[in-house]
């Protein structure tokens, strides 16, 4: 008890330095010239409106989304595999939502294929429960995920899921996993404490702490263990993999299906936002504009600007990939002898890193598409207005919640938001993207002390609760 006492007086005490913070904000962050106000006329940022109210954006694909959602086909099954598609009829609409057809290879790496992933693993374990078996053989891997995908295409799904998320017959067998049967799964791993670790996960705390990643690597080193000594093997870590889709079938198939989509998405989304999924084109045609001493500064934020168009095709990102892409783009750049912070100079902002001029950064939490039939397909943007692209350090970190750099960053960052302006950018009819918090404050500026005292007491929670 005295010990419980006197952390929570810590944490008061805390809470009460964190007022500083205020200050700090003002202090630290004000000073950074690439947080400044959004461009002038003329500039690359859109201009807000003058009434902070949401602006159209076109979208890149200008699809019609209704239409499959409201002429399902009925999907023609082999009726070999084991998997309960009704038990699961909730689970496959929300995938089939998430890898809508037009916007499948957009959204592929952040929200379709991880949720396409969840789903064959809870099918997996759900199934387990009655054959016992936490694999299949190959004629039943490629007979399921025939069904798996023609129930999702009957609902409105792309039909090139396997290509766009690279599934193959053997991610539904055992690989190379010595274990697949659930009685000697039991007897080889500790499931209790799998099951404390992770049969609810703290989405945000999870990638640092690494509690439940740390359990599931535990159990698949016990499963693997039973091939012998392993130390000279050189296909360990395809082995470790296998083992790890294994205990997580067996997890899936203890949890209800919505707390394993749950724990599976957030487990997926610790390694998604560790890297940027953009691929970079040759950049010599930029570092020849703007290498070294900028005689041409048109000529080299035109060679920019065209550049980053070109990545604007590939995916949508989340907050923190934008960070990993822009790092990873500038120290491209360095390489090629481009010293000038090129982002500040030619106003490249996080969200060009994302798909459409206009731009949505996903939140860095898992989250899903939704439908429905007024205003077709929705997802949520986060940091949706125009921040700008940080240059890269000689001694660039990954963009990580847990890295302190980045942590302080996105202080400023949500600071210089609340400060200036916060707006919903929707997209007209089929898609339509809020940003948040205007969405529910309504409100058309923040510059008010009582929004400044909001921000302030959103952090110190944070502070408190970490």
């Amino acid at each position: 008890m005295r010990g419980g006492v006197f952390t929570y007086f810590i944490k008061l005490q805390f809470f009460s330095s964190v007022l500083v913070l205020f200050y700090a904000t003002e202090l630290y962050c004000t000073p950074l010239s690439y947080f400044g106000d959004p461009a002038p006329d003329g500039g690359d940022f859109l201009p807000m409106s003058p009434f902070g109210a949401p602006q159209p954006l076109l979208p890149f694909l200008a699809p019609s989304p209704l239409t499959p959602f409201t002429n399902s086909t009925v999907p023609k099954l082999s009726g070999a595999c084991p998997f309960n598609f009704t038990a699961a009829e909730s689970m496959m609409g929300i995938t089939a939502t998430d890898c809508f057809t037009a916007f499948a290879p957009y959204l592929a790496n952040v929200v379709c294929c991880p949720q396409l992933h969840a789903t064959l693993v809870i099918l997996m374990g759900q199934s387990s429960k009655k054959t016992k078996l936490l694999a299949l053989n190959e004629t039943h891997s490629k007979q399921c995920l025939s069904d798996v995908n023609q129930v999702l295409v009957s609902q409105g799904a792309n039909n090139d899921l396997q290509q766009i998320c690279k599934i193959r017959e053997s991610n539904l067998t055992e690989g190379s996993c010595p274990v697949k049967d659930v009685s000697e799964f039991e007897k080889s791993v500790d499931t209790s404490k799998l099951l404390a670790s992770c049969q609810k996960i703290d989405l945000v705390k999870e990638c640092c702490s690494q509690t439940c990643q740390n359990a599931l690597s535990e159990a698949a080193r016990n499963l693997s263990s039973k091939l012998g000594d392993l130390n000279d093997v050189p296909q360990l870590s395809d082995i470790d993999d296998d083992c790890q889709s294994i205990v997580l079938r067996w997890l899936a198939s203890k949890l209800n299906p919505s707390r394993a989509k749950e724990v599976i998405r957030g487990l997926s989304n610790c390694h998604i936002n560790k890297v940027c999924p953009l691929t970079f084109p040759d950049t010599r045609h930029v570092a020849k504009k703007c290498a070294n001493v900028i005689s041409n500064q048109t000529a080299c934020c035109s060679a920019i600007e065209s550049y980053v168009s070109h990545l604007q095709n590939q995916s949508f990102v989340t907050n923190l990939q934008a960070l990993n892409c822009a790092a990873a783009l500038g120290l491209k750049l360095q390489r090629e002898n481009v010293t000038t912070n090129v982002y500040d100079l030619c106003h490249v902002s996080l969200k060009q890193f994302s798909v459409q001029e206009s731009g949505c950064l996903l939140q860095s939490l898992p989250s899903d598409v939704t439908f429905d039939k007024t205003s077709g397909i929705t997802f949520l943007c986060d940091l949706n207005d125009n921040i700008p692209a940080p240059w890269p350090s000689a001694l660039q970190l990954p963009a990580s919640s847990c890295n302190k750099n980045v942590f302080i960053l996105i202080i400023c960052i949500a600071y210089h938001q609340l400060a200036a302006h916060v707006h919903n950018s929707v997209f007209p009819a089929a898609l339509n993207i809020p940003a948040l918090p205007a969405a529910a404050s309504g409100e058309t500026g923040l510059h008010s002390k009582h929004h400044r005292n909001y921000l302030l007491m959103v952090f110190s929670l944070i502070m408190i609760l970490y």
